[in-house]
């Protein structure tokens, strides 16, 4: 095996699944807790809180046209109260960097739940949770990566080395000519 290929394979797998993995495992988890508005919570699945992400929240009767737009605070946190006369799913969708995910919320309307007798029954001060989780790469997405980047390597090498071959060949031809 050539010298320069004992070289540059170590370094390519050092390189590529040495220290990618934990570079790009970045997902994403959001909590949604209801109080008297909503409570959304962004973090990256290694713990450190969303900060200053670009937040979305989109209303149930139009989930295609943003209700609200705002950013989280340097701990992940968004606070909006939902519109009450628009009971449903209500969507709150958190960005960053190309890191994000989506929460579906359900509000219930403002009308006060009622038993089979049509008496109205009070609301239960529990705090009902909604979470989104986005999941991590697969073993098969990493693989494919690292072989990518594995490939990107020895083609590159391969390019270079093609470079200097035609190079020392010209110089060789120009010698024997002149």
């Amino acid at each position: 095996m050539n010298f320069k290929w004992k070289i540059i394979i170590p370094f390519a797998f050092l390189s590529v699944f040495g220290s990618s993995a934990s570079a790009i495992a970045h997902g994403v988890r959001m909590q949604a807790r209801e109080t008297q508005a909503i409570e959304v919570n962004a973090e990256y699945d290694t713990g450190e809180p969303m900060a200053q992400a670009q937040v979305t929240v989109y209303a149930p009767n139009d989930p295609a046209t943003p209700w609200l737009e705002g950013t989280t605070d340097k701990n992940g946190n968004f606070i909006f109260t939902p519109d009450s006369s628009q009971p449903g799913n209500w969507s709150v969708q958190v960005r960053q960097a190309g890191h994000g995910s989506i929460v579906n919320i359900p509000v219930e309307g403002n009308q006060a739940p009622t038993e089979g007798n049509g008496t109205a029954v009070p609301a239960t001060n529990t705090p009902r949770i909604a979470s989104s989780e986005s999941a991590n790469f697969t073993p098969l997405q990493l693989i494919l990566m690292g072989a990518a980047g594995v490939w990107g390597f020895i083609g590159t090498a391969l390019f270079f080395m093609r470079g200097n071959k035609s190079n020392s060949e010209l110089r060789r031809s120009e010698s024997q000519n002149g």
